[in-house]
């Protein structure tokens, strides 16, 4: 499996589970947050009713009523509660930690007129967070009423906080994933050196075959001026190849060269090298000369890179045209071939190292073309268009 189909599967697996964590923790939370609410203000709404109740009953006759009720008061060990008068004046406090003015803790249901001032100041702002959390509860006493005022319990509190923290855990889970990338990324950056070297071999390859069977040739066959000028050539590729790897990582010289010779160069090369039932057209209209800075051997296999990758689309038998626009500041370079073509949501992709849909391929060959011409030559290089099965342009854009 190549890097960067591994590296897509990772993408979407981490994607999948930061989607899946972050939806079942926040469905969790909210779940449990609301049927907390409804139980702790179902509990206050006990502890009135029993409150009420406690004050309307008859002691001599309903003792254990009585103390049912009672008991039912003093259960609320976790939710803060404040009651009020009429007039605002606080009147009982549960679950609240208050001290006295001799700074002893004071009892949940003692009178509040002796806390310190402290505790005061403290259960002030406890009245406040209340009122701004949930509305009152009327208790409907005999001759007065009291409001009870409630805020969410340390249990609750903590479940509303867990957003929070899942947060935190998606973050580490995103940090994870990101040590994980890098490890990707290196390992991609060593599968290009792997691959740049198996490529070098491949380009080789080529004239090398192509050399041995013109010594066979030679050997077999009075040597003629024509059989020697292909060996030559062959020679020089062999050179030129060398020359372009010697190239990469290093900041190359531009010069100003003719764009439609070296086309015409290029695709001669290729043509005697390439199935006749591969077709090359240039389309150059009315130019005759274009002179644009270059370096001639990395733009040479700029275009060789693009019109292979053609060659392979069409399954060796098409079309390739080469058309070159002059649009006064820049240079307008369009490759067209009549292959397989490439998925709209592939435009950007095809031009990643590692990406190939060839069982042997490498991945490098566009990876490399964008560097050429983006980080050597200061242009740009794109798919223009492209339609399944009809064929792909790629433009390329160069400064004059």
């Amino acid at each position: 499996m190549h890097i960067y189909t591994r590296k897509q599967r990772w993408k979407f697996l981490l994607l999948a589970g930061a989607v899946i964590i972050g939806i079942a923790t926040t469905w969790y939370t909210n779940t449990m947050v609301k049927k907390l609410e409804g139980e702790e203000k179902l509990k206050m709404e006990t502890w009135v009713a029993a409150t009420e109740q406690l004050n309307n009953t008859n002691l001599s006759k309903e003792t254990v009523y009585f103390d049912f009720l009672l008991n039912i008061i003093q259960n609320n060990t976790t939710i803060p509660v404040i009651t009020v008068d009429e007039n605002g004046n606080m009147l009982i406090a549960r679950n609240l930690k208050l001290y006295d003015t001799l700074n002893q803790p004071l009892a949940d249901g003692k009178n509040l007129d002796y806390i310190s001032l402290k505790s005061k100041k403290y259960l002030a702002s406890q009245l406040a967070k209340m009122k701004a959390q949930h509305a009152p509860i009327l208790i409907d006493l005999p001759g007065s009423k009291q409001f009870l005022y409630y805020k969410d319990s340390y249990i609750l509190t903590r479940i509303q906080l867990y957003p929070i923290v899942q947060m935190c855990i998606i973050f580490l889970f995103v940090f994870m994933a990101y040590f994980g990338f890098s490890s990707t990324r290196q390992a991609e950056q060593n599968q290009v050196w792997v691959g740049m070297s198996k490529e070098t071999a491949h380009q080789l390859g080529t004239p090398i075959s192509s050399l041995m069977a013109w010594v066979e040739l030679l050997k077999m066959e009075e040597s003629g001026p024509e059989i020697i000028r292909e060996v030559e050539k062959d020679v020089r590729r062999l050179e030129t190849i060398a020359d372009r790897f010697s190239k990469i990582g290093s900041t190359p010289v531009l010069l100003p060269e003719n764009l439609l010779a070296v086309l015409d160069n290029s695709v001669r090369y290729l043509q005697n090298r390439t199935s006749d039932k591969v077709k090359f057209e240039l389309h150059f209209g009315d130019l005759d000369e274009l002179y644009v800075p270059l370096n001639l051997t990395l733009f040479e296999w700029v275009v060789e890179n693009i019109c292979k990758n053609a060659i392979d689309a069409m399954d060796g038998s098409g079309q390739i045209n080469i058309y070159v626009k002059d649009q006064n500041q820049v240079v307008y370079l369009d490759i067209s071939d009549s292959g397989k073509g490439i998925q709209k949501s592939n435009y950007k992709v095809v031009f990643q190292p590692g990406y190939t849909t060839k069982p042997r391929g490498w991945g490098l060959g566009l990876s490399l073309v964008k560097r050429i011409i983006e980080n050597y030559h200061d242009g740009k290089i794109f798919v223009r268009n492209s339609e399944i099965n009809r064929g792909t342009t790629f433009r390329i854009v160069l400064k004059k």
